[in-house]
């Protein structure tokens, strides 16, 4: 596979490396942590790829492109850290440097506890709010990449946000996930192609 990137790369013909947080492994697969994983999963099915073991680097990869022919489509690395939550930085920085991703053009698709469920914000840069992944990806690389979020909602009661991450969503809020990981993945796909502000003005509802 092609894994350079033109002479003279920039941001408008660079890869995109996008990347959903979660926990490896069978028992971490439904838990509202692992919805980033849910939406690359996704879009590895909307572009036909299946994910595989990256070389070195503790995370598995599809390559690919999105968009429509022409100046928007844009070629696309989705990734899933194998480190664990906590550690995701490494694998994430490993790849960047491996595809000669910028900054500026790796994206994050992370569960969010200040955001009601199912509710999606689309930014560039910021905080981690105190979520590990983001933590460790911070630590690795800077802060200034994009990033999905998509809402969780708070614990209910005197629940520990730790507990409640790392458990599956409820039946209730399973009848409507799909629909949610489909639009975030819409979301992923127009800020790849279109830009963070266009993005931003369909999907931040």
């Amino acid at each position: 596979m092609d894994v350079t990137t033109p002479a003279g790369g920039s941001p408008a013909n660079a890869p995109w490396l996008i990347v959903g947080l979660g926990n490896p492994g069978p028992e971490y697969a439904a838990n509202r942590h692992n919805v980033g994983f849910m939406v690359v999963d996704l879009l590895a099915g909307r572009i036909g790829g299946k994910f595989k073991r990256a070389g070195k680097a503790q995370a598995q990869v599809v390559e690919g492109r999105i968009g429509a022919p022409g100046p928007a489509n844009r070629r696309v690395i989705l990734a899933k850290p194998m480190s664990f939550m906590n550690l995701s930085g490494g694998p994430v920085n490993a790849l960047r440097d491996f595809y000669k991703v910028p900054l500026a053009n790796v994206l994050a698709i992370h569960d969010e506890l200040d955001i009601d469920y199912g509710v999606l914000r689309l930014k560039l840069g910021g905080g981690d709010n105190g979520h590990n992944g983001l933590k460790s990806m911070t630590k690795a690389m800077g802060p200034d990449y994009h990033r999905v979020r998509f809402g969780i909602g708070r614990p209910p009661g005197r629940m520990q946000v730790a507990d409640f991450v790392l458990k599956d969503f409820s039946s209730a809020e399973r009848k409507e996930l799909d629909y949610f990981v489909d639009r975030a993945a819409d979301a992923v796909e127009a800020l790849v192609t279109e830009g963070l502000e266009r993005a931003q003005s369909t999907y931040n509802s």
